[in-house]
């Protein structure tokens, strides 16, 4: 009789189990800040952003498709959704968030993770940008009409995280900034906002419920274009941190089971009363590249860690001055904004249709407030760009015979909508022989455009009593172009 073993989890070994641990408890402490700031750029009471953290994270240790990536509250989404909750309340958010969720499972299992191979670099780049800028101008507001002692702690927070790194990075730098200053405005009695201004923390673990909103048709009209905008930037967030992840570990990972698996925990997230999230890149580097985690393990410890210390360390950060948080939200704006994208001597040797794509994607973001606007109209801009770089590739030469009896017309490079569109004019219809040849040796027929052109110049010949004859076609080229051919006129 013969038997099987399942295999061992790698966290078993007692060294890469403490890795995990500690990884996860890093993770969990650099968390909280962020979590709570994200609260606070979506118009919601701390909890709410605590609940996502912990519920996302956990969510996705199970469910997701790239181990070690952390998923919580982020700054993309809270962006997306901050509006729909200032209008019409926490219940229509919370609507949204179970139905972004509902839309990433449709969108994953149809291989929406397939198209970001489409979106281009200059695109990605706009997008990372874009986001820096909201997230620094989400904190404009929380530098205005507010006590003069909140300048000088917003600038000693900037201090230390830019300092404290050149001592140890074993602790997070915002971690220590926030302690040091809670410290001081408590102490000192200074009278600053504080994170227990904006609401109550948990003190228990998140419970099952229904969003508070009329199930009518109404309702989803409302939350609908939020909800779809919301599902497609935390794909994109999520997706690009598992390419990155896969780089940095040098393993593989399914992208369409982390696209279904954001679905289920944005799901799970809103029927526990969260906001949702996504992927968040910082934290994921934190567990990944300085700690060192590879297992579902730290993912899972770090959501359980985030809960534990809210509810038994609660009041204490309800003691956090806003000012440190946005320190926080400062650094991680400029740290995520691509400086060398803008640096005079990458301008100069970038092509102008890349520093134009970005521009564009940078420019829609910050007008709309919403990233997936920024990121389709920045991908059409490239895909206009590329088009008209590819058709004027398209090149015709004319040969005649010796005798004059034949002119065979060779044609190069991709024949689509826009470079067919110019390839009947390439054509002498009057000063030529009885036999016209078209060459499409070194050609390529992409779609019914490119038959259509060349079944004009057929024509254009056939009325002058001339024979045209096409050759050369490659495989899939003949087959479209005896699909099509003299089908596509009445």
């Amino acid at each position: 009789m013969s038997s099987f073993a399942l295999p061992r989890p790698a966290w078993l070994s007692p060294k890469v189990f403490r890795t995990e641990v500690l990884a996860g408890l890093v993770v969990a402490l650099a968390l909280i800040p962020e979590a709570i700031a994200f609260s606070v750029i979506a118009g919601v009471d701390p909890r709410i952003g605590l609940f996502a953290s912990f519920t996302m994270a956990v969510t996705i240790a199970f469910v997701g498709g790239r181990p070690a990536m952390v998923s919580a509250a982020t700054g993309a989404v809270a962006l997306v959704i901050g509006p729909l909750n200032r209008e019409y309340g926490l219940g229509y958010l919370i609507a949204c968030v179970i139905l972004a969720g509902v839309f990433q499972i449709a969108l994953g299992a149809l291989g929406v993770a397939k198209l970001m191979r489409f979106v281009p670099r200059s695109v990605m780049v706009g997008f990372v940008n874009a986001l820096a800028i909201l997230v620094f101008m989400a904190q404009v507001p929380e530098l205005t009409d507010v006590p003069w002692p909140v300048y000088p702690l917003v600038v000693s927070g900037l201090a230390l995280m830019v300092l404290f790194p050149r001592i140890t990075r074993a602790v997070p730098a915002p971690l220590v900034s926030i302690v040091i200053l809670t410290v001081i405005t408590v102490a000192a009695g200074i009278a600053v906002p504080t994170v227990g201004d904006r609401g109550a923390l948990p003190t228990a673990l998140p419970l099952p419920g229904l969003p508070d909103v009329p199930f009518t048709w109404a309702t989803l009209q409302i939350i609908a274009p939020y909800a779809l905008a919301m599902a497609l930037v935390g794909l994109m967030e999520s997706l690009l941190t598992a390419k990155l992840v896969d780089d940095i570990t040098e393993t593989h990972s399914s992208k369409t089971r982390e696209s279904i698996g954001q679905g289920i925990a944005n799901i799970v997230t809103g029927f526990l009363g969260g906001m949702g999230g996504c992927a968040v890149i910082g934290q994921t580097m934190i567990n990944v590249k300085t700690s060192g985690a590879r297992t579902r393990l730290s993912t899972f410890l770090a959501g359980v860690f985030l809960m534990v210390l809210c509810i038994v360390f609660g009041p204490v950060v309800s003691d956090i001055p806003m000012a440190a948080l946005v320190a926080v939200m400062i650094v991680v704006s400029a740290a995520a904004f691509d400086w060398h994208s803008i640096a005079p001597a990458t301008l100069r040797r970038m092509p102008v249709g890349e520093t134009t794509v970005m521009v564009v994607t940078v420019a829609c973001v910050v007008v709309t407030h919403n990233l997936a606007v920024g990121v389709v109209v920045g991908s059409i801009t490239a895909m206009v760009i590329f088009a008209r770089r590819v058709a004027h590739l398209v090149n015709v030469t004319a040969a005649t015979d010796a005798d004059g009896g034949r002119t065979v017309y060779t044609v190069t490079g991709e024949l689509f909508f826009a470079s067919s569109n110019d390839l009947v004019e390439q054509f002498d219809y009057q000063e030529s022989p009885e036999l016209i040849v078209i060459d499409l040796t070194a050609a390529h027929i992409w779609d019914a455009s490119s038959v259509a052109a060349l079944d004009a110049i057929s024509t254009k010949y056939e009325r002058r009593g001339k024979t045209v004859g096409i050759v050369g076609l490659n495989g899939r080229s003949a087959q479209m172009h005896d699909k099509l051919s003299g089908e596509l006129t009445p």
